[in-house]
């Protein structure tokens, strides 16, 4: 029996906004790391030297005057045991994350990931390598929620908190909400790209 022969939601029809809602709310719970300068960078980076699934995503400031545009704010990567949040402000797309997002042998995973590879690579060119788009992988497996909302509420039973969706990530601090939220992004599109391959976390 295939998944869309079930009728679950999501696979015969999508999930709707209603559905989701009622799913309960979880979010990342482990140890989270705002990097702000270079010796925290290096920590980031030995701590992550020996992952090869990492969750991914970026913030970017909202803009609300039509033509303003900014860059990314924010890069998120989730390993099985830490998050770690890199403030662009202070660090620049630096070269040991370019280098990180460069290697085909250590698989980026998250939703929209052709958007995120444009901006960042406005702040400093790379060659993106290693990405699987959680979009594309759950539209092979016959899922009609696409988002990173959508489908948590789908393969997990759960459902993330938007509520720090359209706040101002160019902060020079991050609040706790903003912290929490950028982490549990992360750390769900890493659950996912597990709960779509089926492999063990």
């Amino acid at each position: 029996m295939t998944h869309r022969e079930t009728g679950r939601p999501g696979f015969s029809r999508r999930m709707s906004k209603d559905e989701i809602n009622a799913c309960p709310m979880e979010g990342w719970t482990g140890p989270v790391s705002v990097v702000r300068t270079e010796d925290e960078l290096a920590t980031a980076m030995d701590k992550l030297a020996d992952h090869t699934l990492l969750g991914f995503d970026t913030e970017t400031r909202p803009a609300y005057i039509k033509g303003q545009t900014y860059l990314p704010s924010l890069l998120q990567l989730a390993s099985a045991t830490d998050v770690f949040i890199f403030q662009f402000k202070h660090l620049g797309l630096a070269k040991p994350l370019r280098d990180l997002l460069a290697d085909p042998a250590i698989i980026k995973t998250g939703v929209g990931l052709k958007y995120d590879h444009r901006e960042l690579a406005k702040i400093s060119p790379f060659k993106a390598a290693g990405f699987v788009d959680l979009g594309d992988r759950a539209k092979e497996a016959g899922i009609l929620n696409h988002g990173l909302r959508g489908l948590a509420a789908v393969l997990l039973g759960f459902r993330i908190s938007k509520g720090a969706q359209t706040s101002n990530w160019a902060k020079d601090v991050l609040t706790p909400q903003q912290v929490q939220y950028a982490a549990t992004d992360a750390w769900v599109g890493r659950k996912l790209y597990l709960a779509l391959t089926k492999e063990p976390s």
